[in-house]
């Protein structure tokens, strides 16, 4: 803690000096896990890369104590030295604890436990002012609910404590296949009403064949069978596996038939980042390479969620993607399926249940996802829509406006990790709490940072008037039209990164003269 303790203390004082000067800033975390542009430079930024440390596990209370950086590869494999995992365990190993919270995540246990942000007890937080405080769901309770949805607009997340539960070793996952909407939507009710799953998602291969996951801890593989993984560079990717399964189920015309397979936790947790769920898919076609069990084995180093994110934000190929999260009450679900196969034909799509109902009632309802506190609020299922689609930069922009309205027709959510499309900030917060939220900038005096909206808009006008006044951005747009130039950018940033990493792990060499320090690495 005394190490912690120094780090925040630095934290607080930078945040003062920007709160001084009502000056506003940019909080770098090390890595980052979303698919929308930095915009931090040297000027503006508070700088937590070194909040990385699980501080304690608690086996009496089960509960850990931990720094927001904390990827949860580490986090899980920390935990379950002590017979934990997190009740949430958001599927991408290099999400930190702290995006997770601030950023309404979840994953297939969501139907049980709700988002990630619902999982923790308390966070210690920077206030805008410099004010370092701890909120909890039973007190302070505006700001720990405010900061759960506000990517940090309302002040450094520098501490969390995160319930854990009981881990066991596998993970006995039955694969169901579902021949329409409709199917779907009723199979995932029915798996998530037995109190005997732990998990539960799904995956769209076309309108007319879905797979529905059901999974259950369990302590071991029973006799006669063998675990199947999917972390290691020659196992399949999951979702290839999923599909094989729903194919031979086809053949044998017998569509109530299930598959079971036994997965350790960590490979089941992990399951999709190999792959990406299935975005390392269009790497193969931009490259035009071959999509096959060979070449995803010659290029598995490549294909981890940590590096694809890296060659995503340095390429800029997200600008010809689709990559949104959005959840859709389940009412709509059916109508929802067909309009996402006659408007993109993206696929597969990952399904994912999310129960989002916050304990505490009138006491939790503040921040962008106030409504969550309500009584009536409406599980919804969550469509994970990612792929490329054919058109310039403003024709894609203009189809995610598309899927934004839509989404907004059915009464859903857009979650705000990915680029947001929005013209007008009124359009925008017609989605969200804007009084609540604006009421915490009051306040905690955080209005003169930049607000969630100004964070995930993307003003394409903007970016294209700066092309044409800007030499070097004109020559760089000129140059990213240019195939496969700006791919081949993404994997060379990725080799930069790696052997930077490498060099960093390197130990320092002895100093020849006695008493000279080695240099900085």
């Amino acid at each position: 803690m005394d190490a912690h303790n120094a780090i925040v203390t630095k934290v607080a004082e930078r945040v003062r000096h920007f709160h001084a000067q009502q000056k506003p800033f940019r909080i770098y975390h090390g890595a980052t896990n979303s698919t929308r542009y930095s915009h931090r430079n040297a000027d503006n930024t508070i700088n937590t890369s070194k909040l990385t440390h699980v501080l304690s596990v608690d086996k009496a209370t089960k509960t850990a104590i931990v720094e927001p950086n904390v990827p949860l590869d580490a986090l899980v494999a920390e935990t379950l030295k002590h017979g934990f995992i997190p009740p949430v365990v958001m599927e991408l190993p290099g999400i930190t604890v702290g995006g997770g919270f601030s950023g309404t995540s979840g994953e297939s246990s969501s139907f049980r436990y709700g988002a990630f942000d619902a999982t923790m007890n308390w966070i210690e937080i920077v206030l805008p002012t410099g004010e370092v405080i701890r909120a909890s769901k039973t007190e302070r309770q505006d700001i720990f609910w405010g900061a759960a949805s506000a990517f940090g607009t309302l002040g450094v997340v520098t501490l969390l404590e995160i319930q854990l539960i009981d881990a066991k070793q596998y993970v006995e996952l039955d694969y169901i296949v579902c021949p329409s909407a409709k199917d779907t939507v009723h199979r995932i009710k029915e798996e998530c009403a037995k109190p005997t799953n732990d998990f539960v998602d799904g995956i769209v291969y076309s309108m007319d064949s879905t797979v529905v996951m059901a999974g259950r801890l369990v302590d071991a593989v029973p006799k006669g069978q063998s675990a199947r993984r999917f972390t290691r560079r020659k196992d399949p990717w999951f979702y290839i596996r999923a599909e094989r399964v729903m194919k031979d189920i086809k053949k044998g015309q017998d569509k109530a038939r299930i598959v079971t397979d036994y997965i350790p936790i960590v490979d089941y947790l992990f399951r999709y980042d190999r792959g990406g769920f299935w975005s390392a898919k269009y790497a193969f076609e931009y490259f035009i390479t071959p999509f096959n069990r060979i070449t995803r084995y010659l290029l598995d180093p490549f294909m981890h969620t940590r590096d694809m994110y890296r060659a995503l934000h340095k390429s800029g190929l997200a600008d010809i993607h689709i990559l949104q999260d959005v959840g859709i009450p389940y009412e709509h679900v059916e109508d929802f399926y067909k309009w996402l196969d006659e408007s993109f034909k993206i696929y597969p799509l990952w399904l994912c249940p999310l129960r989002l109902q916050r304990e505490g009632g009138p006491a939790a309802a503040h921040g962008l996802h106030s409504e969550f506190a309500r009584d009536n609020v409406p599980d919804l299922l969550n469509f994970g829509v990612w792929g490329a689609v054919p058109g310039t930069r403003r024709e894609v922009m203009l189809k995610n406006r598309a899927l934004e309205a839509k989404v907004q027709e059915f009464g859903g959510k857009k979650w705000l990790y990915a680029h947001a499309y929005y013209p007008t900030p009124e359009e925008f917060w017609a989605h969200y709490d804007r009084t609540s939220y604006d009421a915490l900038r009051k306040q905690y005096g955080a209005e003169y940072m930049p607000s969630v909206y100004d964070k995930v808009k993307i003003d394409l006008d903007a970016e294209e008037a700066l092309e044409k006044a800007n030499t070097r951005a004109k020559v760089k747009a000129k140059l990213w039209k240019v195939w496969p130039v700006r791919g081949m950018y993404g994997v060379y940033c990725v080799i930069r990164k790696r052997e930077y990493v490498l060099e960093k792990s390197k130990p320092a060499k002895k100093a020849e003269v006695k008493g000279e320090k080695p240099p900085a690495s």
